[in-house]
């Protein structure tokens, strides 16, 4: 299948390209930063901006699942979480079909913050805030303007090996316990969500 990927330079994104690519599936990728693998009959690579539609454009064209696996690594406010999932809405509008959109934040968005452990929320009130406000927005924009989507969200992130053996939680309940899953592992689970979606609508907590 035709798969694109928002953010594919490193961390997730890049782990999603790796195995996309093993799988046998048409890439395309989209990143500011030159991709840190060998040329691909099957991948087209997108360098430019989330935020640009042009680039958007280019990216997401024939796209039948598009990842979007941003990061940031400075913990000062952002919108580039929000900006770019209303350029994404933009672009998938304009392509004129409903590819699934399967959409990495964190575990702490949303209505999930206060399922959070007490010393995690003592982190994120310190240094994650205000990233993890344009996640939330972020996670609205997407699920209040696209019926096809997916949100992922992965606790504490690591760069243990792929196991393929997680914990998929679509709840948020009492005690729940989020803790580690490494990145590979979470690009595992959204690949496979691009190939058989099985939480269409949901949002999902990933952890061991």
């Amino acid at each position: 299948m035709k798969i694109t990927i928002i953010g594919a330079s490193a961390g997730i994104g890049l782990h999603c390209t790796r195995l996309a690519l093993e799988k046998g599936h048409e890439v395309a990728t989209l990143s500011r930063r030159t991709i840190p693998l060998p040329d691909h009959a099957n991948l087209r690579r997108v360098q430019g901006s989330a935020t640009s539609l042009n680039d958007v454009r280019a990216a997401v064209d024939g796209a039948e699942a598009i990842l979007v696996t941003l990061g940031v690594k400075s913990p000062f406010a952002t919108t580039l979480f929000s900006d770019s999932a209303r350029i994404l809405l933009r672009g998938v509008e304009e392509m004129g079909s409903s590819p699934i959109l399967i959409v990495l934040t964190g575990f702490g968005t949303g209505e999930s913050w206060i399922y959070n452990s007490l010393p995690m929320r003592m982190l994120f009130t310190l240094l994650l805030k205000k990233v993890y406000a344009d996640k939330s927005e972020q996670e609205e924009v997407i699920t209040s303007g696209y019926p096809r989507w997916e949100i992922v969200r992965p606790g504490r992130l690591t760069n243990g090996a792929m196991t393929s053996r997680y914990r998929v939680l679509d709840h948020l309940v009492n005690g729940m316990r989020v803790g580690a899953i490494s990145r590979s592992d979470v690009a595992h689970f959204m690949l496979a969500q691009a190939e058989h979606p099985t939480y269409l609508g949901k949002y999902v907590a990933l952890t061991y």
